[in-house]
């Protein structure tokens, strides 16, 4: 029997490095969730996709899907609208945050490629330092380093 609960674990973790382990496993009440071995409640993206099928084609009632799979009713609807515009890859949360490099724009974008000499090393780290002085903003080398690679990728 330790093979199971190995496996569970490997899950579990797979989930979590994947981002789809769903935070709150024991609110999901359906049964099917917790008798059988197909269904597993940690995993997001199979509870949501059971959910939008419950009100589908069971046509179970939003308030009774939601409150069975422990979600609100607003996430309800954005999971049917990203379900709809993206199929089951819309079911897979999205990383939080901004996207891109959002401090490198405008002026400071400007004054990196004022700095970038063809055929020399970028030299991140006191570009960084002279954004934060003329700035007074912190950015991170590595950030300088993937906005001008994109600058080079994007020729």
């Amino acid at each position: 029997m330790p093979a199971k609960s190995d496996s569970k674990h490997t899950k579990v973790r797979a989930l979590l490095e994947e981002g789809t382990l769903n935070a709150e496993p024991g609110k999901v009440q359906d049964p099917k969730f917790h008798d059988g071995e197909f269904f597993d409640p940690d995993d997001i993206v199979q509870v949501k996709y059971e959910m939008l099928r419950r009100v589908s084609v069971e046509n179970a009632s939003v308030v009774h899907a939601t409150e069975e799979y422990g979600v609100s009713r607003p996430t309800y609807y954005q999971t049917k609208s990203s379900f709809e515009e993206a199929g089951l890859a819309g079911l897979v949360p999205r990383k939080r945050g901004p996207r891109g490099p959002h401090k490198l724009q405008g002026a400071v974008l400007a004054f990196i490629r004022e700095q970038l000499v063809a055929g020399e090393p970028i030299r991140a780290r006191q570009l960084a330092k002279q954004i934060l002085k003329k700035f007074d903003v912190a950015v991170h080398p590595r950030t300088i380093e993937r906005a001008v690679a994109v600058k080079k990728t994007a020729r």
